[in-house]
């Protein structure tokens, strides 16, 4: 083997061990967290909605949830592990090491996509307290979750490089990740907004993961869902050369 992939293995392998040593703190929220969604937004008011899209209303914002789920734990996962090692300075020794960028990139976001997976399965498991699941497609469902958690573990990396102190990997989620996943249809159909708003929702990349999401498991789906995969993949590749780009030029890694 390679020293190459024996450097990115050691790197997910110690993004593995990060992830189950500390569960507590990256597995058990995000289950109490949407436990709370479906006892409030799908038995409490869902109960009074009724049906949505063809489904009752638990049924149709279980996808939603669960890549909800997703989405913060990539996202946060690579935000706070690849700052720690910022700034503890393990990233420099990292920087100056024979392993390649992409390795080193690729190695944080395997440990990303291995919470998301998990995080994914775990609320799944919890939803089916609450109702049944069907699924319509399941390599849909895989390849969403993939590429969703990979654009946004790539997306927190980039707000880890760029953060100077821990108060500024809270400002993205706070202010740009959070309106964008409420609004990204997890408890709605965008059918039932005017045209203007639908057009509007159209802008966020967050629906067309969503609805491709949900389309895997109701087959259903507010947009085309292969010019949902078109957005995603831009994204990925969008995101992903300009961490690449960063990694190169070392753009605030290098003290």
């Amino acid at each position: 083997m390679s020293t190459t992939w024996i450097g990115m293995k050691t790197l997910v392998r110690k993004e593995v061990t990060r992830i189950l040593r500390i569960w507590s703190q990256t597995l058990l929220p995000p289950a109490i967290t949407m436990t709370l969604y479906f006892v409030i937004f799908g038995n409490l008011i869902g109960s009074r909605i009724g049906e949505m899209g063809g489904f009752d209303y638990m049924s149709f914002i279980v996808p939603g949830l669960v890549m909800m789920a997703i989405i913060t734990s990539s996202y946060g996962n690579m935000v706070s592990s690849f700052f720690g090692a910022k700034f503890a300075k393990h990233v420099e020794e990292l920087l100056i090491s024979p392993l390649p960028n992409w390795a080193i990139l690729g190695g944080y976001v395997a440990g990303s996509l291995f919470r998301g997976l998990l995080v994914g399965i775990i609320v799944t498991a919890v939803s089916l307290f609450f109702t049944e699941i069907q699924i319509h497609n399941i390599w849909i469902i895989l390849s969403t979750v993939i590429l969703t958690s990979v654009v946004f573990s790539l997306g927190g990396f980039i707000n880890a490089a760029y953060a100077n102190k821990f108060d500024d990997i809270a400002i993205i989620p706070t202010f740009i990740l959070t309106p964008l996943t409420y609004l990204g249809g997890v408890f709605y159909s965008i059918s039932l907004l005017p045209e203007f708003w639908q057009n509007a929702s159209k802008l966020n990349p967050v629906l067309y993961m969503v609805n491709t999401f949900r389309y895997g498991f109701l087959g259903v789906s507010d947009i085309n869902i292969w010019h949902a995969y078109g957005i995603i993949l831009l994204f990925v590749f969008a995101l992903g050369s300009y961490s690449l780009y960063i990694l190169h030029k070392g753009i605030g890694l290098r003290s």
